[in-house]
Formats: C-alpha cells, sequence, structure tokens
C-alpha cells in the first residue's frame, strides 16, 4: 500500500493506540491524579506486560519464523500482532504512570471541602442518597461509586462544602444535589 493511503504517511493501520483511545484523556494543562492503589495497579499491570507476557509473545513468535513459510503461519501472524498490542499498552501504561501525580486522600489537611479522593454523600430533590468517591481517570468505576475527577459529577462537587447545593447539568435537565457528608479514607 502506498505511504499515501495510511494514516501518519508510513504507520501500520492496525498500530493505533487502542489503549489510548479507549481511555479518556488527561486534560490539557492537567496533572494525571492518581490514588496509590491505582498508581500501584497500574504498576504491577506494567511489570507483568514487560518481564512475563511479551517475553513470552517474543518466544512464541521468534519459535514460528524458525518454522519457514510465514505467510500461513497463525503463531507467528497472531504472536505478531498481539506483540503489538502488548507494546502499545505499555506505551499507555508508561505514559500514564510517568505523569501520575499521587494523592493520599488520608493525608488531606481541609476535610470540610470536595477534593480529589473525597467520598461524597450527597441527595437528590427526591431525597435519594448516592455515595460517591472522586478518583482518578484510570480508576473510575462508576458501578463501585468510582467517578473520575474529570465527570461532571465531580466537576459540580468539587470545593463544595456540607449543605451546599449544587447543580448538575443532565439531559433531562439541571438536578439539584445537596451535599451530606464528606470523608476522605483509603480507598482500594
Amino acid at each position: 500500500m502506498s505511504k499515501a493511503f495510511t494514516k501518519d504517511g508510513g504507520a501500520d493501520p492496525d498500530d493505533e493506540d487502542d489503549a489510548e483511545a479507549a481511555a479518556p484523556p488527561v486534560p490539557e494543562g492537567s496533572k494525571n491524579y492518581m490514588l496509590p492503589g491505582g498508581y500501584e495497579r497500574l504498576r504491577v499491570e506494567l511489570r507483568q506486560l514487560l518481564s512475563v507476557e511479551r517475553p513470552e509473545v517474543v518466544r512464541t513468535v521468534a519459535w514460528a519464523a524458525s518454522n519457514g513459510d510465514r505467510s500461513e503461519n497463525a503463531d507467528y501472524y497472531y504472536g505478531k500482532r498481539r506483540l503489538r498490542e502488548i507494546d502499545r499498552r505499555i506505551r499507555f501504561l508508561t505514559k500514564r504512570l510517568d505523569n501520575a501525580e499521587l494523592v493520599d486522600p488520608t493525608r488531606q489537611t481541609q476535610t470540610d471541602r470536595v477534593f480529589f479522593g473525597a467520598t461524597v454523600t450527597y441527595s437528590n430533590a427526591e431525597g435519594e442518597e448516592r455515595v460517591v468517591s472522586i478518583v482518578g481517570i484510570d480508576e473510575a468505576d462508576p458501578s463501585a461509586g468510582r467517578v473520575s475527577w474529570i465527570a461532571p459529577i465531580a466537576r459540580v462537587l468539587l470545593k463544595a462544602r456540607v449543605g451546599d447545593v449544587v447543580n448538575l447539568q443532565t439531559p433531562t435537565g439541571t438536578a439539584e444535589l445537596e451535599i451530606l457528608r464528606i470523608e476522605y479514607k483509603a480507598l482500594e
């Protein structure tokens, strides 16, 4: 294929940075805030990729390449593809960890306001109480009540105090949320 038809003039179209495309980017000019537990999970994953998975796939590809004809060699073809996936993930994790700003919520001194790492209990207009913890982009898990600090709910909660009412823009209109409790505890 001519280089004129490829995305950046020579890169393999399969070599797009899928890991970065799937994860929300860190806002321009901001730090990649992370909790110590989230940072450690990413470090463990990176170590696993570098010391176990990548060497294993390299061995498989080398063995498959030694078998001769590569055009119909599935071990070689899929091994190379897996190697590209692993390398993309390694680059992504390395960037995220290099730009990480660790924040330990248990060391927060201003506990009367909502900041990164806070666990916030709030109620909506119907009186339903919800609890969310404001975490890093790579640590978000809405089903567990962990929202990224760049999520709309976190943005309206940041810097609020107990008793404050904040307005959250939703697809159905504006929701008023009253802050009931702010806690800074270790999140695992």
